[in-house]
């Protein structure tokens, strides 16, 4: 029985000349033809006026079939002839194919053609017509004849992305018109670009006589499909390419497929950049040996109780789920405690049981699945995390999984996210790729509860019971670290953690009626202030004033992006003693007092442009009101007495208004009019808003 197929009509958005071109870049060699070996022209003929082209030649292919096929089938290539005919008068090019190899078994015949599109002579139309008759076939004519128009049928849409390829490359290379052809133009050689000096077949062609003569092809292709996902021909071609040239090249361990894959992804199958990074991530893997790293790395048993995280069943794509309970989890306590080499290291761990989730599961449920999904619950989320040497751990964490598992995150879903959540955001998400931004899902409150909410991505039986769920879930609830199992300063003496604090930190020592002070000049109004720091000695209240007036700065201005910052150092005083409170300068926020051993951050919304001062004095239980202002006079009668020091160590940091504005914008947009991070509502927010930011570590 023949079996025949012929291909819709495909239009080419571009004049006839251009497109052969383009066509004519496949020759003599295409690498987006890999099995495509040799040919050799048999006959050629060209008309007195040039505008006819006749080529007739004879293609070999290499089938790459298995040995005892080849042996069955007593060949090594497969070879077919291939008659062209190019029209530049008429504006077509006609193409016939056949077999030559097997001639007496199977019948193959394609016939092609490009033409100008009948209603815009600016465009071109391709046509494709094949047949296949199998006569005998050692046995497998039925099998063969199924996968050969099965795989022809998809092989259709090669043939067009490779001319889009080499229609881009002209289109970057500044080729955007060729003149059409005329009498007085025959002259022209023959290599140019209207000249139809090809050396290989139409792929239609070569894909089906490639599947009649190879069976084995048929397990690539489920190969692909049951291991890889859906790729077009280039993806494909990119891959075998870059495959081969670690093969030829890398010294050490070939990864998998699904690996260099999520690195073609990555740069969007860029070959060049997905190269570069692949062996970047190859050289730290086998660095730090993290091959090896799920049978050497035992965690900690502080992590083992206070890291919030873990693998909990899988989404209902089958992605390996994630649960990390972020608001519980006491990142300062964890870091002071291990040192974010072993938090880095923990990670790592998790990563790579995620890579083995995934295999796991594509085997189970007979699918690609190359990510997982993260779920992340921000329910206790505060200023305490925005701990700078915390945050540096995350953005270092981050950097480093960026780096060598890309591709791997399929969904990010964070519920229950607080106030302080765009302040956090603002920091990390500059860090975090655009491609996996767009994965993230955000939710305040209990919107995750409705409809559009976890139900549409985690079966109802699996959410755990702590987000209302029935499902009980093992990830620990998190807490504060003791202290005890805090790091001695000797252990951590040559850590980078420690010299980093010390770096951005700035130390201050307070006297009594001798505060320390530092001023912000605000532009933009509704800027974000964010302040963290540690009590060392003493108790101490913190406040923060507003003033239109810019204080007498004892030392040079530092400038930075959003103002003027005093720099630090030890007791400045910048609110002048003749100014009167509610006057010159205003308090905006109440007094807040904070013990020895406290470690604080928070954050403030400016109402006005001006300057700020923040201010850190004295505590005393019997302390005057706040209009009874330190004098400078008083400092030399208090510096004598050390029971009345105290200490601190603070960092400083302004958001722009614009970058807040505009992640308060996506978020709000994302909670649809339920947010309430809105930029009214957090200019609203009390100072006692702000207890809830500070912690005792």
């Amino acid at each position: 029985m023949v079996q025949k197929y012929q291909s819709p009509v495909r239009v080419y958005k571009h004049p006839f000349e251009l497109v052969m071109a383009a066509y004519e870049r496949r020759f003599p060699t295409c690498h987006l033809i890999p099995m495509f070996v040799a040919s050799d022209v048999v006959n050629e003929e060209t008309s007195e006026d040039g505008s006819t082209q006749k080529i007739e030649r004879r293609c070999a292919l290499d089938v790459d079939a298995p040995r005892l096929l080849k042996r069955i089938a007593g060949v090594d290539y497969v070879y077919f002839i291939q008659k062209n005919t190019l029209n530049r008068k008429e504006r077509t090019l006609h193409i016939e194919s056949h077999n030559e190899t097997f001639s007496n078994r199977v019948v193959v015949h394609e016939t092609c053609c490009y033409s100008v599109h009948p209603e815009n002579e600016d465009w071109t139309c391709f046509e494709q017509t094949a047949s296949l008759d199998i006569k005998s076939f050692f046995g497998f004519e039925s099998t063969v004849e199924k996968i050969a128009m099965k795989q022809y049928a998809s092989s259709i849409k090669k043939g067009k992305e490779i001319i889009e390829y080499y229609l881009k490359e002209l289109d970057d290379e500044g080729l955007t018109h060729v003149p059409r052809w005329s009498p007085s133009s025959h002259s022209l050689p023959l290599s140019s670009p209207t000249s139809l000096s090809t050396n290989q077949p139409e792929l239609g062609i070569v894909s089906l006589t490639f599947c009649v003569f190879y069976v084995a092809d048929k397990l690539d292709a489920d190969y692909i499909k049951r291991y890889l996902g859906d790729l077009t021909p280039l993806q494909e071609s990119c891959l075998i390419r870059l495959r081969k040239w670690l093969q030829e090249t890398h010294k050490g361990k070939i990864p998998k497929d699904e690996h260099i894959l999520r690195f073609l992804r990555a740069r969007d199958f860029n070959m060049d950049k997905a190269r570069e990074i692949l062996c970047q991530s190859l050289t730290w893997r086998k660095q730090h040996q993290v091959d090896y790293l799920l049978e050497t790395w035992s965690s900690p048993q502080v992590l083992q109780d206070y890291y919030t995280g873990g693998w909990h069943h899988h989404d209902k794509d089958g992605r390996p789920l994630y649960i990390l309970r972020l608001g519980q989890m006491d990142t300062k306590g964890l870091v002071r405690a291990l040192g974010e080499e072993s938090l880095l290291r923990h990670v790592l761990s998790i990563n790579e049981e995620g890579l083995r989730r995934c295999e796991e599961n594509t085997k189970v449920f007979g699918r690609p699945i190359s990510c997982w999904t993260c779920l992340v619950d921000l329910e206790g989320l505060n200023m305490r995390h925005l701990w700078r040497p915390g945050v540096k751990a995350l953005l270092r964490i981050i950097e480093v999984v960026e780096a060598n598992y890309p591709e791997t995150l399929g969904r990010l879903l964070i519920l229950r996210a607080p106030r302080v959540f765009p302040v956090l955001w603002t920091l990390v998400s500059p860090f975090i790729d655009e491609n996996t931004r767009k994965k993230f899902l955000i939710y305040a409150g209990n919107d995750y509860q409705g409809a559009g909410g976890l139900v549409d991505y985690i079966d109802k039986e699996i959410i755990p019971d702590f987000l209302g769920g029935e499902c009980m879930c093992e990830v620990p609830e998190g807490g504060l670290v003791p202290k005890s199992m805090y790091r001695t300063a000797e252990e951590v003496e040559n850590e980078d953690i420690r010299l980093w604090t010390e770096m951005i930190y700035q130390s201050a020592s307070i006297f009594k009626g001798a505060p320390h002070e530092i001023v912000i000049e605000i532009i933009d109004a509704s800027s974000v202030i964010t302040w963290d720091f540690d009590v060392c000695k003493g108790d101490i209240v913190f406040n923060i004033y507003h003033s239109k007036r810019a204080p007498q700065v004892p030392r040079k201005d530092t400038l930075g992006a959003h103002g003027i910052t005093s720099p630090g150092g030890n007791n400045v005083q910048l609110i002048d003693k003749s100014w009167t409170l509610g006057q010159d300068y205003s308090m905006v926020e109440s007094p807040l007092t904070c013990k020895e051993g406290e470690s604080v951050q928070g954050s403030h919304i400016t109402r006005w442009p001006g300057f700020y001062i923040l201010q850190w004095k004295f505590h005393n239980m019997a302390a005057c009101s706040a209009t009874n202002l330190p004098r400078v006079d008083d400092v030399l009668a208090t510096l004598q007495v050390s029971s009345h020091k105290c200490k601190v160590m603070y960092y400083t940091e302004v958001l722009g208004s614009e970058d807040f504005r505009l992640v308060c914008g996506s978020v709000s947009l994302c909670f649809q009019c339920t947010c309430c991070f809105s930029l009214f509502y957090l200019q609203k927010q009390t100072w006692r808003d702000h207890l809830t930011h500070t912690s005792s570590f």
